[in-house]
């Protein structure tokens, strides 16, 4: 007896039909949808650095990337306060509460040296040996010189 695994389904078509992935899709879209709300709101500036986290029971907690913003928003929040309730989605809305989280990812990658293997740049200049065109070779030949020596 042989296994006949099911017909491939879309991953769109699973999020909109299975109980739990539908009610987390749809959660996800209702935050999506507050964020843009809340962007169309904020300064051009300060919409990288504020996303809504949750909304309930009246409150709606953001969360910014740093102290700066934070105080920032904060400053504002009457001002924004009033501006959201003016939407549909936040009616009932009393209370804005602003949670400081630092981003982990904006650390930019360390910058490496063109080095490559000692092996690579063989590689490389057996291809130029082979190759008709100069222009090609020399360029293959440059990048061979790049590899690093042999211990």
């Amino acid at each position: 007896m042989a296994f006949r695994p099911l017909p491939a389904r879309s991953p769109a078509s699973l999020l909109r039909e299975e109980k739990p992935l539908r009610a987390l899709f749809t959660e996800a879209q209702r935050i999506d949808q507050l964020q843009q709300l809340l962007a169309s709101q904020l300064q051009p500036a300060a919409r990288e650095h504020c996303h809504v986290a949750a909304w309930r029971d009246g409150r709606l907690l953001l969360i910014v990337t740093d102290g700066h913003w934070a105080t920032r928003l904060r400053y504002q929040q009457t001002r924004l306060l009033r501006q959201l309730k003016a939407f549909e989605a936040f009616l009932g809305l009393e209370r804005i509460v602003f949670k400081v989280q630092p981003t982990t990812g904006t650390a930019k990658a360390p910058v490496t040296e063109g080095r490559l293997s000692s092996t690579a740049a063989e590689s490389l200049q057996a291809t130029a040996e082979t190759v008709s065109d100069p222009r090609l070779r020399a360029a293959l030949e440059r990048l061979a010189r790049h590899g690093q020596p042999k211990d």
